[in-house]
């Protein structure tokens, strides 16, 4: 990345087209793109909580599109847009609408159906969005949200701790949770569970 960029385990690395996007041109580090996005994000939570959301307002692809457009959208121009490249992780982008949509009408089925405990739906969300990989960067963070939007607006119950500190810093926290997320996509939902009430 042009700007003394590097990229921590588990990160998808951007290409230059995206780079691009970048809105403010006078950011030159790691440290202060964090900053510009960390705020941008506060911005987001404090949208979310000025109102209260069904499951049927939250699982739509056009309210996931918008989270993610209010957490990044003073930082990237493509901030809400569905990724147009393939990454070192997830779905082919030609077919991220179509799972997406799987997804969402999955979470209202375990929703109505009380398929799984209320944080395991939530958890089980935000692990298959995280899988399928939806947009160019951003994607953790923007799961971690929508996981805590769908628990404490449609599911009533408290919004998720992460492990207690930030994940995007190298350190135990982050490896315990990329752990977890390993866990999930070999089938096992558990440490990610407990991972997010630690």
């Amino acid at each position: 990345m042009g700007l003394g960029y590097e990229y921590i385990k588990g990160q998808t690395p951007l290409d230059e087209d995206e780079i691009d996007e970048l809105k403010i041109k006078t950011i030159s580090t790691r440290g202060e793109l964090d900053e510009f996005e960390q705020a941008n994000i506060e911005k987001a939570i404090e949208w979310s909580l000025k109102r209260k959301y069904s499951y049927q307002n939250i699982l739509t692809t056009e309210f996931v599109k918008e989270v993610h457009k209010r957490m990044f959208a003073d930082v990237w121009k493509w901030a809400g847009n569905f990724r147009k490249t393939n990454k070192n992780i997830g779905v082919d982008k030609y077919t991220i609408g179509q799972e997406l949509r799987l997804l969402l009408d999955d979470c209202v089925f375990w929703i109505e159906n009380k398929t799984f405990p209320e944080d395991e739906i939530a958890i089980r969300f935000k692990h298959r969005m995280v899988k399928i990989h939806l947009f160019p960067n951003g994607n953790g963070r923007h799961s971690r949200f929508c996981a805590d939007i769908l628990v404490s607006h449609a599911l009533n119950r408290p919004v998720f701790t992460w492990g207690g500190s930030n994940i995007a810093d190298k350190g135990e926290t982050r490896t315990r949770y990329l752990k977890a997320i390993y866990e999930a996509n070999n089938g096992n939902i558990e440490p990610l569970l407990l991972f997010a009430r630690s």
